[in-house]
Protein backbone atom coordinates (compact mmCIF):
# COMPACT_ATOMS: atom_id res chain seq x y z
CA UNK A 1 0.00 0.00 0.00
CA UNK A 2 1.33 3.26 -1.13
CA UNK A 3 1.96 6.02 2.15
CA UNK A 4 -0.82 8.53 1.23
CA UNK A 5 -3.09 5.49 1.29
CA UNK A 6 -1.77 4.59 4.67
CA UNK A 7 -2.06 7.99 5.86
CA UNK A 8 -5.51 8.31 4.73
CA UNK A 9 -7.55 6.70 7.21
CA UNK A 10 -5.29 8.38 10.11
CA UNK A 11 -6.40 11.59 8.42
CA UNK A 12 -9.37 10.82 8.50
CA UNK A 13 -9.62 9.96 12.36
CA UNK A 14 -7.96 13.33 12.76
CA UNK A 15 -10.74 14.97 11.29
CA UNK A 16 -13.45 12.86 13.06
CA UNK A 17 -11.45 13.18 16.78
CA UNK A 18 -11.58 17.24 16.64
CA UNK A 19 -15.25 16.92 17.53
CA UNK A 20 -14.19 16.05 20.81
CA UNK A 21 -11.74 19.65 21.30
CA UNK A 22 -12.39 21.63 24.24
CA UNK A 23 -12.53 25.16 23.07
CA UNK A 24 -14.96 27.43 24.53
CA UNK A 25 -13.00 30.21 23.77
CA UNK A 26 -11.57 30.05 20.12
CA UNK A 27 -14.18 27.75 18.61
CA UNK A 28 -10.90 26.15 16.80
CA UNK A 29 -11.05 22.64 17.42
CA UNK A 30 -7.81 20.62 16.59
CA UNK A 31 -7.07 16.84 17.03
CA UNK A 32 -3.82 15.07 16.09
CA UNK A 33 -3.54 11.18 15.99
CA UNK A 34 -0.03 9.18 17.40
CA UNK A 35 0.91 6.23 15.20
CA UNK A 36 2.83 3.51 17.20
CA UNK A 37 4.83 1.08 15.41
CA UNK A 38 2.61 -1.92 15.89
CA UNK A 39 0.01 0.21 14.03
CA UNK A 40 -2.36 1.42 17.57
CA UNK A 41 -2.73 4.93 17.67
CA UNK A 42 -3.45 7.47 20.60
CA UNK A 43 -5.20 10.76 20.09
CA UNK A 44 -5.03 14.12 21.47
CA UNK A 45 -7.24 16.74 21.80
CA UNK A 46 -6.91 20.68 22.25
CA UNK A 47 -8.17 21.53 25.45
CA UNK A 48 -8.58 25.52 26.45
CA UNK A 49 -8.24 27.10 29.74
CA UNK A 50 -9.72 30.43 30.62
CA UNK A 51 -5.77 31.00 31.12
CA UNK A 52 -5.15 31.16 27.87
CA UNK A 53 -1.64 30.22 28.03
CA UNK A 54 -2.30 27.05 29.83
CA UNK A 55 -4.03 25.62 26.68
CA UNK A 56 -3.04 22.36 25.88
CA UNK A 57 -2.31 21.97 22.14
CA UNK A 58 -3.74 18.49 20.24
CA UNK A 59 -0.12 17.22 19.62
CA UNK A 60 0.99 17.95 23.02
CA UNK A 61 -1.79 16.37 24.42
CA UNK A 62 -0.74 13.18 22.42
CA UNK A 63 2.35 12.76 22.62
CA UNK A 64 2.47 12.99 26.81
CA UNK A 65 -0.25 10.45 27.02
CA UNK A 66 2.18 7.83 25.21
CA UNK A 67 5.34 9.26 27.55
CA UNK A 68 3.13 8.06 30.44
CA UNK A 69 2.64 4.45 29.00
CA UNK A 70 6.47 4.38 28.06
CA UNK A 71 5.34 4.34 24.16
CA UNK A 72 7.07 7.48 23.23
CA UNK A 73 9.80 5.45 21.73
CA UNK A 74 7.38 3.59 19.49
CA UNK A 75 5.76 6.90 17.84
CA UNK A 76 5.95 6.63 14.01
CA UNK A 77 3.76 9.10 13.08
CA UNK A 78 2.26 12.72 14.03
CA UNK A 79 -0.72 13.66 12.17
CA UNK A 80 -2.91 16.91 12.82
CA UNK A 81 -6.14 17.58 11.99
CA UNK A 82 -5.06 20.67 9.86
CA UNK A 83 -1.39 21.83 9.22
CA UNK A 84 1.65 21.93 11.36
CA UNK A 85 2.35 25.08 13.01
CA UNK A 86 5.70 26.65 13.43
CA UNK A 87 5.58 25.78 17.28
CA UNK A 88 3.94 22.60 16.57
CA UNK A 89 6.97 21.74 13.93
CA UNK A 90 9.71 22.77 16.54
CA UNK A 91 8.35 20.45 19.41
CA UNK A 92 8.42 17.36 16.68
CA UNK A 93 12.23 18.21 16.21
CA UNK A 94 13.18 18.12 19.49
CA UNK A 95 11.41 14.65 20.74
CA UNK A 96 13.99 12.51 21.83
CA UNK A 97 13.43 9.55 19.42
CA UNK A 98 13.36 11.48 16.31
CA UNK A 99 14.10 12.58 13.76
CA UNK A 100 11.36 12.85 12.38
CA UNK A 101 10.78 14.96 9.08
CA UNK A 102 8.08 16.71 6.95
CA UNK A 103 5.97 14.45 4.70
CA UNK A 104 3.34 16.38 4.27
CA UNK A 105 2.00 19.84 5.89
CA UNK A 106 -0.57 17.55 8.68
CA UNK A 107 1.90 14.45 8.93
CA UNK A 108 5.51 14.17 9.97
CA UNK A 109 7.21 10.72 9.93
CA UNK A 110 9.89 8.90 11.50
CA UNK A 111 12.87 7.10 9.31
CA UNK A 112 11.71 3.53 8.13
CA UNK A 113 8.02 3.67 8.39
CA UNK A 114 8.27 5.96 4.90
CA UNK A 115 9.55 2.49 3.62
CA UNK A 116 7.44 0.66 1.54
CA UNK A 117 6.75 -2.83 3.65
CA UNK A 118 7.75 -1.35 6.78
CA UNK A 119 4.70 -0.25 7.99
CA UNK A 120 1.89 -2.13 9.88
CA UNK A 121 -1.87 -1.19 9.40
CA UNK A 122 -3.63 1.46 11.21
CA UNK A 123 -5.59 -0.30 13.87
CA UNK A 124 -7.27 0.23 16.83
CA UNK A 125 -6.64 3.14 19.44
CA UNK A 126 -4.07 2.20 22.40
CA UNK A 127 -6.24 2.41 25.57
CA UNK A 128 -4.68 4.18 28.41
CA UNK A 129 -7.20 3.07 30.76
CA UNK A 130 -6.53 0.75 34.48
CA UNK A 131 -9.12 -1.25 36.17
CA UNK A 132 -11.12 0.44 39.31
CA UNK A 133 -12.64 1.67 41.63
CA UNK A 134 -9.93 2.30 43.83
CA UNK A 135 -10.95 1.00 47.29
CA UNK A 136 -8.56 3.05 49.62
CA UNK A 137 -7.19 6.79 49.23
CA UNK A 138 -4.06 4.78 50.08
CA UNK A 139 -3.94 2.28 46.89
CA UNK A 140 -4.89 5.11 44.39
CA UNK A 141 -1.63 7.23 46.03
CA UNK A 142 0.34 4.05 45.71
CA UNK A 143 -0.93 3.33 42.01
CA UNK A 144 0.38 7.11 41.48
CA UNK A 145 3.27 6.79 42.84
CA UNK A 146 4.39 3.79 40.44
CA UNK A 147 3.12 6.16 37.58
CA UNK A 148 5.37 8.72 38.50
CA UNK A 149 8.30 6.19 37.09
CA UNK A 150 7.30 7.21 33.38
CA UNK A 151 8.03 10.75 34.24
CA UNK A 152 10.27 12.30 31.55
CA UNK A 153 12.07 14.72 33.65
CA UNK A 154 15.68 15.16 32.18
CA UNK A 155 15.87 18.46 33.23
CA UNK A 156 14.49 18.22 36.80
CA UNK A 157 14.64 15.11 38.00
CA UNK A 158 11.30 15.89 39.89
CA UNK A 159 9.16 12.67 39.00
CA UNK A 160 5.40 13.46 39.57
CA UNK A 161 2.39 11.21 38.83
CA UNK A 162 -1.29 11.37 38.61
CA UNK A 163 -3.95 9.22 38.56
CA UNK A 164 -7.82 10.25 37.78
CA UNK A 165 -10.53 7.85 38.94
CA UNK A 166 -13.22 8.25 36.62
CA UNK A 167 -17.18 7.98 37.69
CA UNK A 168 -17.33 4.97 35.35
CA UNK A 169 -14.18 3.44 38.04
CA UNK A 170 -11.28 3.56 35.27
CA UNK A 171 -8.27 5.21 35.96
CA UNK A 172 -5.90 7.30 33.33
CA UNK A 173 -2.22 8.08 35.29
CA UNK A 174 -0.79 10.88 33.82
CA UNK A 175 3.11 11.96 34.31
CA UNK A 176 5.02 15.13 34.12
CA UNK A 177 6.55 15.83 30.40
CA UNK A 178 9.69 18.10 30.14
CA UNK A 179 10.87 19.43 26.80
CA UNK A 180 14.01 21.46 25.41
CA UNK A 181 11.69 24.29 24.81
CA UNK A 182 10.16 24.95 28.85
CA UNK A 183 6.74 26.81 27.42
CA UNK A 184 6.19 22.96 26.03
CA UNK A 185 6.42 21.37 29.27
CA UNK A 186 3.20 19.48 30.68
CA UNK A 187 2.51 18.51 34.34
CA UNK A 188 1.30 15.21 35.64
CA UNK A 189 -2.59 16.30 36.30
CA UNK A 190 -2.49 18.23 33.44
CA UNK A 191 -1.12 15.47 31.13
CA UNK A 192 -3.97 12.92 32.40
CA UNK A 193 -6.78 15.98 32.51
CA UNK A 194 -5.66 15.78 28.68
CA UNK A 195 -5.80 11.76 28.22
CA UNK A 196 -9.40 11.89 29.72
CA UNK A 197 -10.50 14.61 27.46
CA UNK A 198 -8.73 13.06 24.38
CA UNK A 199 -10.43 9.45 25.18
CA UNK A 200 -14.40 11.58 25.79
CA UNK A 201 -13.90 9.67 28.89
CA UNK A 202 -16.55 10.09 31.82
CA UNK A 203 -16.11 12.99 34.80
CA UNK A 204 -13.59 12.34 37.15
CA UNK A 205 -14.60 12.14 40.80
CA UNK A 206 -11.22 11.77 42.89
CA UNK A 207 -7.35 12.51 41.74
CA UNK A 208 -4.62 10.87 43.22
CA UNK A 209 -1.16 12.83 43.21
CA UNK A 210 2.38 11.79 44.30
CA UNK A 211 5.52 13.85 44.14
CA UNK A 212 8.45 11.96 44.52
CA UNK A 213 10.59 14.04 45.81
CA UNK A 214 8.40 15.72 47.62
CA UNK A 215 6.20 14.69 49.95
CA UNK A 216 4.66 18.04 50.58
CA UNK A 217 4.24 18.27 46.89
CA UNK A 218 0.88 19.86 46.27
CA UNK A 219 -0.52 21.17 42.05
CA UNK A 220 1.31 23.78 41.20
CA UNK A 221 -1.01 27.18 40.07
CA UNK A 222 -1.06 26.13 36.30
CA UNK A 223 -2.68 22.84 37.22
CA UNK A 224 -4.69 24.33 40.06
CA UNK A 225 -6.37 26.37 37.51
CA UNK A 226 -7.08 23.72 34.73
CA UNK A 227 -8.17 21.58 37.21
CA UNK A 228 -11.05 23.61 38.98
CA UNK A 229 -11.99 24.46 35.19
CA UNK A 230 -12.65 20.96 33.99
CA UNK A 231 -13.46 18.96 37.43
CA UNK A 232 -14.23 21.49 40.06
CA UNK A 233 -16.28 18.86 42.37
CA UNK A 234 -13.40 16.03 42.26
CA UNK A 235 -11.25 15.04 45.45
CA UNK A 236 -7.97 15.45 45.42
CA UNK A 237 -5.92 12.66 47.60
CA UNK A 238 -1.65 13.76 47.91
CA UNK A 239 1.05 11.27 48.18
CA UNK A 240 2.88 12.08 51.89
CA UNK A 241 5.24 9.32 51.72
CA UNK A 242 5.42 7.71 55.17
CA UNK A 243 2.49 10.10 56.56
CA UNK A 244 -0.96 9.23 55.62
CA UNK A 245 -2.52 10.69 51.87
CA UNK A 246 -3.99 14.43 52.49
CA UNK A 247 -7.33 15.13 50.83
CA UNK A 248 -8.82 18.71 49.79
CA UNK A 249 -11.46 19.08 47.56
CA UNK A 250 -10.34 20.45 44.30
CA UNK A 251 -12.27 23.73 44.90
CA UNK A 252 -10.38 24.71 47.57
CA UNK A 253 -6.89 24.38 45.96
CA UNK A 254 -7.79 27.93 43.96
CA UNK A 255 -10.09 30.40 45.71
CA UNK A 256 -11.15 32.84 43.27
CA UNK A 257 -9.87 31.13 39.99
CA UNK A 258 -10.68 32.92 36.63
CA UNK A 259 -12.99 31.24 34.65
CA UNK A 260 -13.34 33.90 31.75
CA UNK A 261 -16.94 33.66 31.45
CA UNK A 262 -16.66 36.99 29.83
CA UNK A 263 -14.21 35.62 26.74
CA UNK A 264 -16.34 32.72 25.93
CA UNK A 265 -16.91 32.45 21.97
CA UNK A 266 -20.61 31.88 21.99
CA UNK A 267 -20.55 31.77 17.78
Amino acid sequence: MSLPSTLAPIRNQATALATRAHVPFSNRPTAAVLLLDDGQWIPGVRVESASYSLTIPALLNAYTTAVTWGRSADVVAFVLSRPFRREERLYVEELPHGPYKAYADDAWLRGRWTDDGARAPFGDPFSPFLEGPVREPARGVRDARRTAGHAYVPASSFHVGAMFELEDDRLVPGVNVEHPDWARILCAERNALGTVCSYDAAPARRLFLSCAEDPEGTPCGACRQVLIEHFPEAELWMDRHDDPPEQTPLSALLPGSFRGRALLNDD
